[in-house]
């Protein structure tokens, strides 16, 4: 069981519309693709992650369809990175944390789930764009989330839980700040995303809907 950008869903839906936008005009930070709380997060950490991913992919017999499958990588391994930093400023505020013992054990239930560890590896990599360097990050992070919604009795399978939670996150990143290189994007403080990020945090739930 792995996040939304793995196997777990948990995106900042439309679930309010027609919101305003808290852009940035240029970080003030040189060699900063975002900065989160007055961390930076670097241009050089984000194409290092990019490149991994890229040559994971032209290693895979389906290179092309990979790649084209995710011609927005850069904005989304930007907004990933600020997601994290997020649920873990969360995380805190809500006095909760994840560890390594809980991770090595959800990463273990992924792979039994996945058939074996190659199995998972080659699943991110072709669904989710991911590299094994990233996969135990990626599980801490959704399992923080896990927990701050626990600890807020947040049910995210539900319109109300949603909409819980996302409050949350929401007054977390207004607390914390975030500055976005116009170059990835625009922060969206209502909805939690970077615009035209294709990485949403948490699935939305209608009555019409038939899936989660």
């Amino acid at each position: 069981m792995l996040r939304r950008r793995t196997a777990l869903s948990f995106t900042a839906a439309a679930v309010l519309a027609a919101t305003p936008l808290l852009t940035s005009c240029g970080t003030p930070h040189p060699g900063a693709a975002a900065v989160v709380g007055g961390k930076q997060i670097t241009v050089s950490t984000v194409q290092a992650r990019v490149d991994a991913v890229r040559a994971a992919q032209h290693g895979n017999p389906q290179a092309a369809q990979l790649i084209a499958a995710s011609s927005d990588l850069q904005r989304n391994t930007v907004h990933s990175l600020i997601q994290d930093q997020v649920i873990e400023q969360a995380a805190k505020d809500a006095g909760v944390s994840v560890s390594p013992r809980e991770v090595q054990q959800a990463r273990a239930s992924a792979e039994q789930q996945a058939g074996g560890a190659a199995q998972l590896r080659t699943q991110l990599l072709q669904t989710y764009a991911m590299v094994p360097a990233d996969i135990e990050e990626s599980i801490r992070s959704d399992l923080t989330l896990r927990k701050v919604e626990q600890y807020y009795g947040a049910d995210v399978q539900t319109a109300a839980g949603q909409a819980e939670i996302l409050d949350v996150l929401r007054k977390t990143s207004d607390k914390l700040g975030v500055d976005v290189n116009p170059r990835y994007g625009s922060w969206n403080a209502k909805k939690l995303t970077l615009d035209s990020t294709k990485e949403p945090w948490i699935t939305q739930v209608t009555k019409t809907s038939t899936t989660a």
